[in-house]
């Protein structure tokens, strides 16, 4: 009785430790930096994922109309969140007329896209704010850690390239993908960084141009990853699902295939400890400070 008692509670250590190393190990990544605290996208958000012990800040990128790469989700100004030129606010039928692809970076950085806040995130901070250059971001980061003493942040790098929107609101994939890869492989170190696309034209060109650089796989209504790594030609380092559409079998083959699996985009706990249980090598959240309650629990 004595020898059963002792074995259940040496597996129930061991089970409990398993646990606390998986939770260790977790990528936790701030979705463009904080959406749910700060602006997307801007210096006050990716600061709050630093402050928040993020191990990966993401991000997605753009290109203006002087070739400057620009973070923004959307390649126009959203109608939700930014103001024009002028401090007018913005029609919805008229956002797309905002085109940062026929815009200067001069003319973008006038434009304020954090005091509306954002409607679907109400705690959000309210501020001035405009979409920055990558290569500005970048330097914040990097004299934010030291400052800090802090580690550097990995970054996931979106490119928000859509097929047949080239020479309307982005280049061609090489063009788009030599300026963003000539701004981070010259102000971050080349280790640090990744980059990530729901279009898998832009990561087959990244894996062909680029092969040392490690390429995520964003897929939002299918994990059918045969048909998927047959279309890329290789195996990407990461797969990036949305994470009602992964399942315990999809993410166990992807580990046996050497994948990491970081779903998006995870805002609840209940949701995020389900996929930790699962195995997910990452999460990417809109709430920072979500991870510090499973880094307590350690």
């Amino acid at each position: 009785m004595r020898i059963n008692l002792l074995l259940a509670l040496v597996l129930l250590f061991a089970s409990c430790t398993q646990q606390k190393e998986m939770k260790t190990e977790i990528d936790w990544q701030g979705h463009r930096g904080a959406r749910g605290n700060y602006p997307e996208n801007t210096w006050p958000a990716f600061k709050f994922a630093m402050d928040n012990q993020m191990n990966t800040l993401e991000m997605d990128v753009v290109i203006s109309k002087d070739s400057q790469v620009i973070i923004s989700h959307e390649p126009f100004l959203n109608h939700l969140i930014c103001k024009d030129t002028a401090g007018n606010a913005i029609a919805e039928e008229d956002e797309k007329k905002w085109n940062l692809y026929e815009m200067t970076y001069e003319e973008i950085a006038q434009c304020d896209c954090g005091s509306l806040g954002n409607p679907n995130f109400p705690d959000q901070d309210k501020m001035k704010v405009a979409k920055p250059l990558l290569k500005d971001v970048l330097d914040q980061v990097k004299n934010y850690a030291k400052a800090q003493g802090m580690e550097l942040p990995y970054l996931n790098v979106e490119i928000k390239y859509v097929g047949g929107n080239q020479g309307v609101f982005h280049p061609e994939i090489p063009l788009f993908s030599r300026l963003v890869y000539e701004v981070l492989s010259v102000n971050y170190p080349k280790d640090k960084w990744n980059i990530q696309s729901f279009d898998f034209d832009v990561l087959k060109y990244w894996n062909k141009e680029y092969p040392k650089v490690p390429l995520a796989a964003l897929v939002e209504s299918s994990t059918d990853i045969d048909s998927q790594f047959n279309y890329l030609g290789f195996t990407p380092a990461i797969y990036s699902p949305y994470h009602i559409i992964i399942d315990q079998a999809t993410i166990d083959r992807l580990h046996e295939k050497g994948v990491k699996v970081i779903p998006w985009t995870v805002n609840k706990e209940k949701i995020a400890e389900r996929l930790i249980e699962m195995g997910v090598d990452g999460i990417i959240t809109d709430y920072p400070k979500m991870a510090s309650k499973f880094r307590d629990n350690q």
